[in-house]
């Protein structure tokens, strides 16, 4: 087994705990803590989309950033008779870049509603369910990624997307949702709720690397191979934080459909 397969190990794994370590801290505080956190990294993900679709756009990133944030923040702080316009404030971030692009405007625009909607959903889920269950979403996405990083690194076999993502493989994909249902059972059996919570997790674990999927794409058409270097080892925010994206958002989307948490009793 080639040594080059893990040779960005070390740094992944230093950054990875410093984000977990932070990220753990402002989700066990809650409120304004933990939406603090999540604004600024819708923020920084805005940031980076603006400088990977257009390079010549650094100050419209900057602004950029600065509405996506503010506006993240405002949305989840809405009294609940005006809870109903955090869905116009989420969108704002979108139309509002239209007319500082020179390209890449509607990846831009896709993206960053994308990435509000589901920075909304990580906020209501940690207000609306408790720690819990914001402790599952982030478990299923963290063991989808591990799973997937190892266990494809080290069978390998056919690729998943070759064209998009060379190093992602079949294998790796299935060992995330091996991952996610283990993790949908450990959680099963502390919260009482049904057996549909596998289902839902290992559903989830597919969306989160959907999200990884998709923001390859766009890394792709940008001709650029991390999102930024702000982390060592994983690039950008994301880059970290494409499958947490993807996660939340089908969870925002499905929860309007089926019970959540399924079948509590």
């Amino acid at each position: 087994m080639s040594t080059q397969r893990w040779t960005d190990l070390g740094p992944r794994m230093l950054s990875a705990s410093v984000l977990i370590v932070i990220s753990l801290i402002a989700v066990w505080l809650g409120g304004i803590w933990w939406r603090g956190l999540i604004s600024l990294f819708c923020g920084v993900m805005v940031w980076e989309l603006v400088n990977m679709v257009d390079t010549n756009r650094r100050r419209s990133a900057r602004i950029l950033a600065l509405v996506a944030g503010g506006c993240a923040l405002a949305s989840i702080q809405l009294p609940a008779p005006l809870e109903l316009f955090a869905l116009p404030l989420l969108l704002l971030p979108s139309m509002a870049g239209f007319g500082q692009m020179e390209r890449g405007g509607v990846t831009y625009a896709v993206f960053t509603a994308m990435i509000l909607l589901a920075g909304y959903g990580i906020m209501a889920l940690r207000a609306e369910f408790g720690l819990v269950w914001m402790l599952w979403l982030t478990s299923v996405v963290v063991i989808t990624d591990v799973a997937g990083y190892f266990i494809g690194r080290a069978i390998g076999g056919p690729k998943l997307w070759p064209r998009v993502s060379p190093k992602k493989t079949w294998s790796g994909a299935v060992a995330g949702w091996v991952g996610a249902a283990l993790v949908g059972i450990a959680f099963m059996n502390v919260s009482q709720v049904g057996i549909g919570l596998v289902g839902v997790s290992i559903a989830i674990s597919m969306a989160s690397q959907i999200g990884d999927m998709a923001e390859s794409t766009v890394k792709r058409r940008a001709g650029v191979k991390d999102s930024s270097n702000l982390l060592p080892g994983h690039g950008g925010l994301l880059d970290r934080f494409d499958g947490m994206l993807g996660a939340a958002l089908f969870l925002l989307i499905a929860g309007q459909i089926v019970d959540f948490p399924p079948g509590l009793q």
